[in-house]
């Protein structure tokens, strides 16, 4: 297993390093393999997840959910099926919390929280997170680094949330491009969303292949082993 370090100062990862040589607590923005493209999703599973988990399927594509515990107990089988699918499961805390306005106690209790729910539910922890509207500070990296989570933001935001209408979605698309172009590797969307699953994940998987690229659970892109992805 990885050994724990701790930081409180936001580290972001560079293309040639991996997982593995960065410390827990630590701030990842981009893949760390060439060639790479991590599409994460954030807040479920959620009643569109099974669809997305069809569409990612056909496209021989596996991605990185990171969940909140308040949504297990209503989508336990979706869960199971996410993990056996081979995608990666990540924590996204348990009630979607902003973890940078909240004391040391109640951030670590966020994630003992979804650490006992995910297991119960799936039989591990992750060793990777994502902080609910990527709010983070020193405080919270450093509860991250004693808990033993990699914590990962983004390089290509497509603020899907923000554009969940037919008519609206494109512009999300037009934001996972210019990501893409300005080097982004690490995308964030949410399978919460109706248009993200209907629409927006088709679009980015054709770009995706199109530029030669593969579609790859985060812990993948940053070259780490399976192994470490869970505990």
């Amino acid at each position: 297993m990885s050994l724990i370090f701790k930081t409180t100062n936001p580290v972001c990862l560079a293309s040639n390093d991996t997982a593995r040589n960065v410390p827990y607590g630590a701030v990842i923005t981009h893949c760390a393999v060439p060639g790479t493209v991590a599409l994460t999703f954030d807040d479920g599973p959620g009643i569109y997840t099974p669809q997305l988990l069809d569409l990612l399927s056909e496209y021989g594509a596996r991605s990185t959910f990171f969940v909140n515990g308040y949504q297990l107990s209503n989508h336990h089988d979706i869960l199971v099926r996410t993990l056996k699918e081979g995608h990666q499961i990540g924590s996204h805390t348990y009630d979607h919390a902003r973890l940078s306005a909240l004391p040391y106690g109640e951030v670590v209790e966020q994630m003992r929280r979804l650490e006992a729910a995910l297991y119960e539910t799936i039989g591990v922890v992750p060793t990777y997170m994502r902080p609910p509207y990527l709010a983070i500070n020193g405080e919270v990296l450093a509860a991250m680094g004693e808990l033993g989570y990699y914590v990962i933001s983004t390089s290509v935001d497509t603020k899907d949330y923000a554009h969940d209408h037919p008519d609206l979605i494109p512009r999300s698309f037009t934001r996972f491009l210019e990501g893409l172009n300005a080097g982004g590797s690490v995308v964030l969307a949410h399978d919460t969303h109706a248009q993200t699953v209907a629409t927006l994940t088709r679009a980015m998987l054709d770009e995706i292949v199109a530029r030669g690229l593969v579609p790859v659970p985060v812990g993948e892109c940053l070259g780490d082993s399976e192994y470490n992805w869970y505990r």
